[in-house]
């Protein structure tokens, strides 16, 4: 098989193994999953979730972002880490949005990373989740699964968000990269790779 077949396979693989495909943080709209993702970064999506009810509760969209006190954000994100710079990216990005895209998260990866501390992988995120359009996330288990797999031989987030692009197929790679991140935690661990229990290993050139 060619990495376009592979590709294939593994989807409907993962599909079998993980019907499932949601992304593990809690959100209502694009706004809240924009925030989430910024906070997740260098935090579990456990600990996020538990600080976000409070956060939007106080703060329910870009408008109040917008006028926020950063020390009030700080104190209700402490417990996700480097809460002082994220502080300061949401009422950034609350500006932003209010400023630049009238009160609605845009709906593309280059406005979406013109807004502060948003990256490729959360710009995809919101483009793939909400908006429903071909979207390829880039974080560290995707990252992982797609070299062993030997889909690619790098660990540049973009470089592996390009090459993944051209090989799944546009309609499917959105839930296979929350697939990645289930079996990443699961099975395809950073620590170890437990080939005796993957689903994948009638793709993997790990295992062939």
């Amino acid at each position: 098989m060619n990495a376009k077949e592979r590709a294939k396979a593994a989807v409907e693989l993962f599909k079998t193994e993980y019907p499932n495909a949601i992304c593990s943080l809690d959100y209502t709209d694009a706004f809240q999953l924009l925030i989430a993702t910024r906070l997740s970064a260098q935090c579990t999506d456990a600990r996020v979730n538990i600080v976000t009810p409070a956060l939007f509760a106080r703060f329910p969209d870009a408008k109040a972002f917008s006028e926020a006190d950063v020390s009030e954000v700080e104190e209700l994100i402490k417990t996700c880490g480097l809460y002082k710079t994220k502080a300061r990216d949401l009422i950034g990005i609350g500006k932003g949005i209010c400023e630049r895209f009238g009160g609605v998260v845009p709906d593309n990866i280059e406005d979406l990373t013109s807004l502060p501390g948003v990256g490729r992988k959360t710009a995809n995120l919101v483009c793939g989740d909400v908006y429903g359009k071909p979207a390829v996330v880039a974080d560290t288990h995707f990252i992982r699964l797609c070299n062993r797999l030997g889909f690619v031989k790098t660990r540049d987030p973009l470089k592996v968000e390009n090459e993944m692009r051209k090989i799944l197929p546009p309609e499917e790679s959105n839930n296979f990269c929350h697939r990645a991140v289930l079996h990443g935690r699961a099975v395809c661990t950073a620590r170890k790779a437990y080939c005796e229990k993957c689903c994948l290993s009638s793709v993997c050139k790990k295992v062939l």
